[in-house]
Order: structure tokens, then sequence, then C-alpha cells
């Protein structure tokens, strides 16, 4: 077996629990990369990566570059002689990066490659309505999600999952896809699988367009792209009740198939329930936080809040 010396580069919470994975069996873990603290909120407080703050809580030796190709940041990382590096949920890397390891530099993607390469592979299986997905581990190349695959393992994605039960399922696969990988890697006898020129199906960055619902989609359409969407970011809409137009996110929602004549995206309230029309029945909506209020469940919304008999969603 080869004496493998890792780097592991990751921002979020995705990132840390496979780089616990790595620290509790006891990998070799020299050196980790994250993205730099950020101010945030109104207060500007200083913001640590999900990655560094575990990486500190193990005394691991950490490198937050705002520039990967910065001369200073490759001479320190050459210096911690690792063979092998691990990427989960970072940013691109440049060429003399990737490139700088004996054996190479792979990343966890959460999708069974080639499908879903991009920034949001999670989200678009749900919002898609796939009912399977998985994880990939490939070599990094010069190209997003592009290259060679080395393992996958596939998980069924079940009918009411939202993105963050589908996101804490995957994390675990991933945790050890990732360890199969190393060992696979330190057997020295690897054989990847390339993958095709063709993307069958994207994954962009998720933004204010392409997490709006439309109201007039099919049932299933609707339901699948709240779910996909929940808890982060979650799906948005626009309430007119009234003289007020308001905007709202949508978090836990039901379907309903039913016959109806009502217009789409006409609001039905009871003093118990809020549902909405589509095509071909209702959503039903569980959670919801409307501009400047907490999140609530819709009992609670419908406790202190009226909706016209003719306010709607768009």
């Amino acid at each position: 077996m080869r004496d493998l010396r890792i780097i592991f580069m990751g921002t979020p919470d995705f990132a840390v629990a496979i780089l616990k994975h790595l620290i509790v069996n006891k990998y070799q873990v020299v050196g980790v990369i994250t993205a730099p603290d950020k101010a945030a909120g109104r207060g500007r407080k200083i913001n640590e990566s999900a990655v560094k703050k575990y990486a500190r809580s193990q005394d691991l030796h950490t490198l937050q570059p705002s520039n990967l190709k910065d001369q200073d940041f490759l001479a320190t990382l050459k210096t911690l002689n690792a063979n092998l590096q691990i990427v989960v949920a970072f940013r691109m890397l440049p060429k003399v990066v990737w490139q700088m390891p004996e054996f190479g530099t792979f990343n966890l993607h959460a999708s069974l490659l080639p499908a879903y390469r991009g920034a949001a592979p999670i989200h678009w299986a749900l919002i898609n309505g796939e009912t399977t997905t998985g994880v990939t581990t490939f070599f990094i190349d010069d190209k997003i999600d592009t290259g060679e695959i080395i393992l996958q393992e596939e998980i069924p994605i079940l009918a009411n999952e939202t993105v963050g039960t589908l996101h804490d399922n995957l994390m675990q696969l991933g945790a050890t896809l990732v360890s199969k990988t190393i060992d696979y890697i330190g057997t020295g006898g690897i054989k990847t699988v390339k993958q095709p020129d063709l993307e069958e199906k994207s994954a962009p960055k998720l933004n204010v367009e392409n997490t709006a619902i439309n109201w007039n989609a099919p049932l299933a359409v609707v339901y699948n792209k709240i779910r996909g969407l929940n808890p982060f970011p979650a799906a948005w809409t626009t309430i007119q009740n009234n003289e007020e137009r308001i905007t709202a996110k949508i978090y836990a929602v039901k379907k309903e198939s039913e016959v109806h004549a009502f217009a789409n995206g006409k609001i039905i309230a009871t003093k118990k329930e809020l549902k909405i029309a589509v095509p071909q029945g209702y959503i039903i909506i569980e959670e919801i936080k409307l501009s400047g209020k907490k999140k609530m469940d819709a009992k609670s919304l419908l406790n202190g809040y009226s909706f016209s008999s003719d306010a709607k969603m768009s």
C-alpha cells in the first residue's frame, strides 16, 4: 500500500462530514484548504467556514488563500509534501494546484456523473423528479466535473424527500465513498472510466429566477420544485392579497391530486388549511415565511393573517 499524505479542500458542512470521517478513521491529513473568513450580517461579524472551525478543533494545518495562484500559497502547499488532494464543495482549482500531488487530485460530487455537473446537483435531481441519484469520485481536470470517474455509489430518492434530507444522506454516503477511493488509490492498481463529452443534465447555480415557483406548471412539477429547494434556499412566490403584494418562501408542502375549476395560483384558505390551486390538483402548504416575518406553520399564519376571496400567488 502507498503511504498517502492528504491535503483536504472544502468549505461547507457537507465537506466537514467527509473531513471528520477521514480524521476519525486516521487517514494522514497533512493540511486543509478552505475559504477565507468573511464579514457577514448587520454587525459585519467575521464568519469562519464550517471546515475551518472543524480543522482548528483538530489542530490541522489550515490555509485560506484568496488567490489559489499566489506564489506564497503555492510554496507553502509544496512544503506540506502531500501526494494526494481531495476536494469536496470547494472552488475550481488552477492546473498548478490540481497537478501538484504525485497521485492526483480527486473530487467528490453529489450526483452520478456525467449527470448534474455543476453547483447544485442535489437540488436539481429533486427538482427534476429523479428517483435515484448518488455520489461520484473523479480525478480533476481543466473543466468542471468532467474528469475520469474513479468510483460511484447510487441511492434512491424517496417520494417525500427534501433537499435537506437528501443532502444529509449523500453526505454520509460520500464520506464512505471518499475513504473507499483513498484505499483504492493506495493499492496502486486504480482504473478509471472516461466521462462522455455529452452533458446529460446540468445543475446550474441557484438564483432568484430559477427558484421562483411557476403555479401554471403541473402538480408534480410544482411539488418537486418546492421540495427540491426545502429548506435551502427555499422556493419563493409573490402573494397578491387585496392591495397588498408581498413575497413569501414556501417550505414543507404536500400535494393533492384533484380535478378543479380554480385559476392557477388561487389561494384556498380555511382556519386549518392553506392550499394553492395548480393544474391537476393542489399544493398544501405546511410551512411558509412571509417577507419580514419568521418561518411558521400554515395554521399559525392563518390564525393571524386573513386572505381575501380573490387572493392568489404568482
